[in-house]
């Protein structure tokens, strides 16, 4: 019986050591953040997306239809929004070619 004491852990039982995350210095607002999937179809669809990341959320945004429409309009949209994070300390990146990460000032996208 020793051999399946050994086997499955009925020997001594190791402490594990817990290491406190001290939460409360952390620079997040309190609550839940909200992370929106939006899509930008045309120019007007900024204002919204815009709305929602000065709300302080997380706005992951679909690209492509614009971008297959027209991409001088595409340019300006996105040019909009880039002003908008810079104005509120955020961030914005591309994922891919079709989407966008927009997000607000306690948040930034980690770069490689």
């Amino acid at each position: 019986m020793a051999i399946f004491d050994k086997l499955f852990g009925k020997g001594a039982i190791e402490d594990t050591e817990f290491i406190e995350l001290d939460t409360a210095s952390a620079d997040v607002p309190s609550g839940k953040v909200a992370i929106h999937v939006d899509k930008i179809e045309d120019f007007s669809d900024s204002d919204r997306i815009q709305k929602k990341v000065r709300n302080g959320g997380i706005v992951l945004v679909k690209i492509r239809s614009l971008k297959e429409k027209d991409i001088l309009e595409l340019k300006r949209a996105i040019e909009k929004l880039r002003k908008t994070c810079l104005a509120l300390n955020g961030d914005i990146a591309g994922i891919d070619e079709d989407w966008i990460v927009l997000t607000p000032s306690f948040a930034h996208v980690a770069r490689e």
